[in-house]
């Protein structure tokens, strides 16, 4: 398996733990699946989440860990997620959430599994598209909570993705970031009108 999932910070999982326990907590999720699922409902392939919260006209970054997400398997399947934040205090549960990129995640770590090179999977966030990526990480002996996307590091964006993005195509950073370096930059104004 080429994947190699960090583990999650203990604390995190066991907040993720209790909110499954706590009939109140997923009562008031509103997450369909998780309502009616049967069965016990178990945490897993924990993946930090960050957010790309700059990209600047030379393609430059800043990235930040915003937390842990996990996907929340009943029987055969991945129903829900749930998410931690990392607070002063320490890792705290977030929310459980349902949508379209529970399956696009699983899909691309399928996907990602059956390549030949090993990745740290992890997932990032663009929220200036409204984008969320699998983010293949080449430090593999990372624990998760750190580093920036390498040029030659795999993004594969998920489903939904923004116009003139394929979906569950992997891209290598350098190959992506300009284009969502092109997308957030806004275009220069052509003079006042006369």
């Amino acid at each position: 398996m080429p994947l190699h999932v960090p583990p999650a910070p203990a604390p995190a999982l066991r907040t993720v733990l209790t909110a499954l326990a706590s009939p109140t907590a997923v009562r008031e999720a509103r997450t369909p699946a998780l309502l009616c699922s049967q069965g016990p409902a178990t945490p897993e392939l924990p993946l930090p989440v960050y957010v790309l919260d700059e990209i600047t006209p030379a393609g430059a970054s800043a990235t930040r860990l915003a937390g842990w997400r996990f996907l929340i398997r009943c029987g055969e399947r991945a129903v829900a997620a749930a998410e931690t934040r990392l607070t002063p205090d320490g890792w705290v549960f977030s929310h459980f959430f349902e949508g379209p990129y529970i399956t696009a995640t699983e899909r691309a770590l399928r996907q990602a599994d059956t390549m030949t090179q090993h990745y740290q999977p992890r997932l990032l966030s663009v929220p200036a598209l409204y984008m969320l990526t699998l983010w293949l990480h080449g430090d593999c002996g990372s624990d998760g909570t750190t580093g920036h996307p390498a040029a030659t590091d795999l993004l594969v964006p998920l489903a939904p993705a923004p116009p003139g993005i394929a979906a569950h195509r992997p891209h290598r950073v350098a190959e992506l970031l300009p284009v969502l370096t092109h997308r957030v930059t806004p275009a220069p104004l052509l003079g006042s009108p006369a």
